[in-house]
């Protein structure tokens, strides 16, 4: 349960904490594709969380509801958009299974595939950072500048992969 006073009539209202997030999204987020529009759009999803956060929406309390295992996006299409969720490791694997990083190769398709472990471990936000490469099993491929440069061709190359790999994990039509 959560409470809080109504800005128009200045009661005290008590509600479950789903009910309260799902209006809240709601007045954020006019429909699902809204949603994700944004959620795919921007390449940090811990700015959508924290924005999200700003605004009331406590998303950490929520994914305790859900699951521990479902990360943030799946927690937002579960309670506002009625969505069954799915954990990291079935997004995850959903991803290997149907073959969808098969455009890369070698030592670029390991570096995919063990972001694709660590976002199941950890979730999205553990897969956000380029200095996220600096940890195992990353560091077996090289430093960050390695990996970025040596492996990928650049910078912009990397990203762009990050983003692939992330608009396939978050591709809720699978």
């Amino acid at each position: 349960m959560i409470q809080y006073i109504d800005p128009e009539t200045g009661k005290l209202i008590a509600e479950s904490l789903t009910d309260y997030t799902r209006k809240k999204i709601a007045n954020e987020y006019q429909s699902l594709d809204n949603f994700l529009s944004d959620w795919n759009k921007e390449e940090r999803k811990d700015i959508i969380i924290k924005e999200l956060e700003r605004k009331g929406i406590p998303v950490d309390e929520l994914k305790k509801e859900v699951g521990a295992n479902v990360d943030e996006f799946d927690t937002i299409l579960h309670v506002a958009f009625n969505k069954e969720p799915l954990t990291r490791s079935e997004r995850a694997k959903r991803v290997k299974e149907n073959n969808l990083l098969s455009k890369y190769e070698g030592k670029a398709r390991e570096v995919l595939e063990a972001l694709l472990d660590k976002y199941a471990d950890q979730g999205s936000l553990a897969i956000d950072d380029i200095g996220d490469l600096e940890v195992s099993p990353f560091n077996e491929f090289g430093t960050p500048i390695e990996i970025v440069e040596d492996i990928f061709g650049g910078r912009e190359n990397y990203l762009k992969a990050v983003r692939e790999l992330q608009e396939k994990l978050y591709n809720i039509s699978v």
